[in-house]
């Protein structure tokens, strides 16, 4: 036998890693600004993009929540059609004080029957960044919550230091679950569920947590 035939290939001393197929979440923003750039900050972290097997893109689209939703819908829509590789769609927007957003339970009722994900405020985003800082049970208005934000990291304009919520986002979602835990047991619904946040969903889910 000639030298080198009959013999398999050499083995490779090391196998490359084998990487997990990706997880895709589009989220519609009704913010155009300080809701994407904390989604942006979180998709930074070293755990979400080194390590969960997580694909964040986030949708500039602006606009009340039924139309956020019905935007978000059609587009898992095309997905499913497509068979594209969107795996969950998501919807960030807040419930509004002392003036409700128009819509808001027919958004939701629609976001359930259309399998799109929702990451309610109530009031608004700034209760979910007040959060990251510390624990508030009180009721409050749009002003009221943009108040204790700015008193928990002083910046005064819209848009967010990435770097000054993400090592606190645990306390941030354990303490939202602990206010949907409350208004359940005080038998509060939506929209008088004030404060609450959906983020916690959100983030669990980018991050793999229950």
């Amino acid at each position: 036998m000639a030298r080198g035939q009959g013999r398999g290939p050499k083995p490779l001393a090391r196998r490359a890693g084998i990487r997990q197929p990706r997880k895709t979440l589009l989220v519609f923003c009704e913010g155009t600004r300080t809701e994407p750039e904390y989604l942006e900050a979180l998709k930074r972290e070293p755990e979400i993009r080194d390590v969960a097997a997580v694909d964040l893109r986030i949708a500039l689209q602006g606009g009340m929540p039924l139309d956020l939703v019905r935007l978000a819908s059609a587009a898992r829509e095309r997905s499913i059609e497509e068979e594209g590789e969107i795996d969950e769609v998501w919807c960030v927007f807040d419930v509004e004080w002392p003036i409700n957003h128009p819509d808001l339970k027919e958004a939701l009722a629609l976001a359930r029957k259309r399998g799109v994900r929702v990451a309610v405020s109530n009031p608004c985003f700034e209760l979910w960044l007040a959060l990251h800082f510390r624990d508030h049970r009180g009721w409050l208005d749009n002003d009221g919550a943009r108040r204790l934000r700015r008193n928990c990291d002083g910046q005064v304009k819209k848009g967010l230091r990435g770097a000054d919520y993400m090592p606190h986002r645990d306390l941030a979602r354990a303490r939202a679950i602990a206010l949907d835990r409350q208004h359940e047991q005080d038998c509060r619904e939506f929209p008088q569920n004030n404060p609450s946040s959906g983020m916690h969903r959100l983030i669990a889910s980018v991050s793999g947590s229950r």
